[in-house]
């Protein structure tokens, strides 16, 4: 674990702004797939699902944990809120299986040069997540808090039909929406986009196993914040919610409302870079003048 937390070392100053970078990236992510249309198959859609590659990316180069909880927000507070939508507790289970699956793909690559980890944790962090929502969706149906019946009278239906949209967003959206893109930044952008930030890259040289990743307490936890995901979906389709709203912006002002929020992403992520890159120039200042 000491070893890991070599690996991760930030400042506080640096981890906040991976954490907004990421929340800003990913929001703004989202936007864009909000424009793209979707297919329709009898209960069955076809979508981008997401552009997992972003946080991916950042998870691996950077610090997963705040990579991952700021992309999860990002998706809340651009993909929701912004838009005049907040489903409650129902956003703690989308915000607890996306924090983790990203988190954990994070800590799976060891080398970030190394293309065969890099691939495995990006087709992971996808799977993890979706497999979440899946169990999720199906046991809403199985406890009876939510009616889905595909086939009449056959409550089972619903496990083929979240087979398949699971197999469909893990090969579809996973493989061109999050391996790809991941294995062809990843390599290119170690060692090379940290210290533009200011950051130094993450040290590939330190050697783990997989229980310090995945140790016991690693697991117990995740055990139990998917527990917690799935009870907060539970209660929200019971209409049992906390804070909920619907006002539904782009209905309202029309879908360029949607560009005014990709707008305000994109302002954040530029002033975020500017002043990574501006703490980065005063750092070298000083070190100039000291020497």
């Amino acid at each position: 674990m000491t070893q890991l937390k070599k690996r991760y070392s930030l400042t506080q100053s640096q981890k906040m702004m991976v954490f907004i970078l990421s929340m800003s990236l990913y929001g703004l992510s989202n936007m864009i797939t909000e424009l793209l249309p979707k297919v329709y198959l009898g209960p069955v859609e076809f979508s981008v699902e997401y552009f997992a590659f972003i946080p991916l990316t950042l998870c691996i180069l950077f610090h997963p944990l705040y990579a991952a909880v700021g992309a999860s927000l990002g998706e809340v507070i651009f993909g929701e809120i912004m838009l005049g939508q907040f489903g409650g507790l129902g956003e703690l289970e989308k915000f607890i299986a996306f924090s983790l699956a990203m988190y954990v793909a994070g800590t799976m690559v060891k080398n970030p040069k190394n293309r065969l980890q890099v691939g495995v944790a990006a087709i992971s962090g996808v799977a993890i997540h979706q497999f979440i929502s899946a169990v999720v969706d199906i046991g809403k149906v199985w406890i009876g808090v939510e009616e889905l019946e595909a086939v009449p009278g056959l409550a089972e239906s619903i496990v083929v039909i979240e087979g398949f949209s699971f197999l469909n967003d893990v090969l579809f959206s996973g493989i061109l929406f999050a391996l790809l893109p991941t294995l062809y930044l990843v390599p290119r952008l170690y060692g090379k986009i940290e210290p533009l930030l200011g950051m130094k890259p993450r040290d590939n040289t330190l050697n783990y196993s997989l229980k310090e990743v995945l140790g016991p307490r690693v697991i117990v936890i995740l055990i139990i914040l998917s527990g917690m995901a799935m009870i907060a979906e539970f209660l929200a389709e019971a209409e049992i919610t906390l804070v909920e709203w619907d006002i539904d912006f782009v209905a309202l002002f029309g879908e360029r409302f949607i560009f005014i929020v990709i707008g305000v992403a994109t302002l954040i992520s530029v002033m975020t870079i500017w002043l990574m890159r501006k703490q980065k120039n005063a750092k070298n200042g000083e070190d100039r003048y000291v020497s």
